[in-house]
């Protein structure tokens, strides 16, 4: 079984949407491991905040599959297929890593962001502190504490939902139409 990484990510309706994902990620992966949920500016456009998180889990799946049902769980929950890279956000879920696979088709693995960005770096080396990043092998521990961007990111509060009861109707897509904010 392959060791993945997921990143979690909403700036509209955040609160239901990162349930719901974590709800629907449980019931594709089974056990999953989360990092804290951190609220985060908006980088790259101006907008509401996200709320981010990283979520381990194991798979038999294919990396392609791995993005074709993550990215499935996007477009259910309003995401438009073609939405431009800075955009407000029901729900954005990246395959990260991928055990230590380093490939550019189906997707860049391991995700550029991971180098990139707070909100991702943080949940991460937070989730997965030895974990060594299969380019640079360096551990996302070391990789976090030397990182020097400024983006304003905090952990927050988060009452998680339960995995074993089913999906509730009101964390169900009702018609999701795809957002763009």
């Amino acid at each position: 079984m392959a060791l993945i990484y997921i990143s979690v990510g909403s700036n509209i309706d955040r609160e239901r949407h990162v349930s719901a994902a974590y709800l629907e990620l449980h019931l594709l992966f089974g056990t999953l491991r989360c990092s804290r949920v951190f609220e985060s500016e908006a980088v790259g456009f101006s907008g509401d905040a996200f709320y981010n998180l990283v979520i381990e889990a194991h798979t038999e799946m294919s990396v392609a599959d791995c993005v074709s049902a993550l990215k499935n769980l996007e477009q259910r929950y309003g995401k438009a297929a073609a939405s431009p890279k800075f955009c407000g956000k029901t729900l954005d879920l990246d395959l990260l890593t991928y055990d230590d696979l380093v490939c550019q088709q189906p997707v860049e693995l391991p995700r550029g962001e991971i180098l990139k960005n707070a909100f991702v770096l943080w949940p991460l080396a937070e989730l997965a502190p030895d974990q060594r990043h299969p380019v640079t092998q360096q551990s996302y521990q070391a990789l976090w504490q030397a990182y020097q961007e400024p983006q304003k990111l905090e952990p927050i509060e988060f009452v998680w939902p339960d995995p074993t009861v089913v999906l509730p109707a009101s964390l169900l897509p009702a018609d999701a139409q795809p957002v763009c904010v």
